[in-house]
């Protein structure tokens, strides 16, 4: 099962991530997402855990679990939503005769 977690600390690392969850049950996978630009936290993350059982009894005691003076929030992951493509329309018409 998949979980989103938000309103981390900047500072909370993958490792931290895990650590957190690890008392409830095995965790596969733990990540932090970051800027691409700057590589710094952008305060959120997804954790997945083998066991679903395990997994909804972290969701339900971790969610407003308070962690570096945050209140994180942990819910179940929702699957990435398909954005339109942006093609190309940066900017005017080049065929328009003005």
């Amino acid at each position: 099962m998949n979980l989103y977690v938000s309103n981390l600390g900047f500072n909370v690392q993958d490792d931290d991530l895990r650590e957190f969850f690890t008392p409830y049950g095995e965790v596969t996978s733990a990540r932090i997402i970051t800027d691409k630009a700057t590589g710094q936290s952008r305060g959120f993350g997804f954790v997945e855990m083998k066991d679903e059982a395990a997994a909804k009894k972290a969701m339900a005691e971790l969610n407003d679990a308070t962690v570096e003076g945050r209140n994180i929030k942990v819910v179940e992951a929702r699957p990435r939503e398909e954005r339109p493509s942006r093609g190309n329309s940066g900017g005017g018409n080049r065929n328009s005769r003005w």
